[in-house]
């Protein structure tokens, strides 16, 4: 027996057209798969409903986390493990073979894949798309929100994945800039709020404001090889700066605003005070 039976896929979608029929192609081999949309507008769920092997499911979207684990444990999921995937995912052929072809130990909970960043369908060299567990055992595994997106917290040993998932993204350049500004609003309340000794060592740097956009778009260039890339490295390397630069901008205004409302009450504490010091 294929081990693809003991996996269900699940994919998270909100107006996915541009991506989501080349993700399921990519995933014909896998007995079931639960796109789990919330909303979608376009024809999202008309190509969706195209593929035998997929079945839809919908839900209104608060957080990532309560996205996923509502996806996990109410839309009938009954396979011991699961695949969990964003739309822009496109797993190869090499890899569905790799997961085809597993046969984990009892204390195996997890496989962790790597991600190759595209642009226009093009590979680049290199990118700040970290791995992460993309396939596991679905009883012992949960999701919790850190920053604007989800973490997964497993109980059980993790195992990498020789294969690589393309992230191959082909939605309009304006959602992107919209997606990216609520994120930065979350992302910078969560290293605001998160007390600094827990805090990664790039995060202590990103919770500085003005000094991570700089080293994001040198690190890009430079130790990720993007600048070898041509104008699809650039095109990156621009997104990964302006990403950081909408978090730093929110930083810095959330800070200016609380120091604003702290010398406002102290100004107003010292009128007080002198006014009853003239009565």
């Amino acid at each position: 027996m294929s081990f693809l039976d003991h996996v269900a896929v699940l994919v998270l979608t909100l107006d996915e057209a541009p991506n989501i029929g080349r993700a399921l192609e990519a995933l014909r081999d896998f007995p079931e798969i639960v796109v789990l949309d919330s909303g979608s507008r376009d024809d999202t769920l008309r190509i969706v409903a195209a593929f035998p092997n997929a079945r839809i499911a919908q839900r209104s979207f608060d957080t990532h986390a309560n996205q996923w684990n509502y996806g996990l444990f109410r839309c009938g999921i009954e396979r011991p493990f699961v695949l969990a995937l964003d739309a822009d995912h496109i797993v190869p052929p090499a890899l569905v073979e790799e997961i085809a072809h597993l046969s984990p130990s009892s204390a195996t909970c997890g496989f962790r894949a790597r991600f190759r960043y595209c642009v226009f369908g093009e590979g680049l060299s290199g990118a700040l798309y970290p791995p992460s567990i993309v396939l596991f055992r679905r009883e012992r595994c949960h999701y919790i929100q850190s920053g604007h997106t989800q973490r997964l917290v497993i109980d059980g040993a993790v195992v990498e994945l020789v294969g690589v998932i393309d992230h191959d993204d082909r939605k309009p350049l304006a959602r992107w800039f919209g997606s990216q500004q609520k994120y930065a609003a979350l992302e910078a309340r969560h290293l605001l709020g998160t007390p600094r000794d827990r805090l990664r060592l790039s995060d202590r740097i990103r919770r500085l404001g003005w000094l991570s956009p700089w080293l994001i778009g040198l690190y890009t260039l430079v130790v990720k090889r993007c600048a070898l890339d041509g104008w699809r490295g650039w095109f990156y390397v621009l997104q990964r700066v302006l990403a950081e630069t909408l978090i730093a901008l929110e930083i810095i205004d959330r800070r200016r605003r609380v120091e604003a409302t702290v010398i406002g009450q102290e100004r107003r504490g010292v009128g007080a005070a002198s006014a009853k010091k003239g009565r």
